[in-house]
């Protein structure tokens, strides 16, 4: 394990029209401008999909339903090791505003592997596209 410190987050994988959002890292966050799938770190007293909720409010300012958790991913960064708890989900109210991330794109799923992703979310875009095509 990484010396570092150890961080679960929630993350969701939202899909719109046969497209997914992925959101850009700002230039003052860790990893600056790596694309990922947007969500947050889940508190002591929270399970990941109300972490998941709460996140998304607050970064994007919207108002999501999960559809349907994923298996969960852990990845070991050099100062962190960071679980993923990801979920597919949907908007259900609420306009996209960017309160923290540099841009978001939405891509057909073949497409986000073009964008240069956090390391941690790899896998779970690896799990996702598995997924669809069962």
């Amino acid at each position: 394990m990484s010396s570092g410190k150890y961080m679960r987050v929630a993350c969701a994988i939202i899909e719109r029209n046969g497209l997914v959002l992925a959101a850009q890292r700002s230039a003052a966050m860790s990893m600056p401008l790596k694309w990922e799938f947007p969500g947050g770190k889940i508190k002591p007293d929270e399970s990941p999909e109300k972490c998941l909720c709460r996140e998304l409010a607050e970064e994007l300012d919207v108002k999501i339903a999960i559809e349907q958790p994923l298996a969960p991913t852990t990845h070991e960064y050099p100062a962190a090791t960071v679980t993923l708890y990801p979920f597919v989900c949907s908007i259900v109210a609420g306009e996209i505003k960017l309160n923290e991330h540099a841009a978001i794109t939405w891509l057909s799923p073949s497409a986000l592997f073009a964008l240069d992703w956090a390391e941690a979310d790899l896998p779970v875009l690896a799990a996702y596209c598995r997924q669809l095509e069962k």
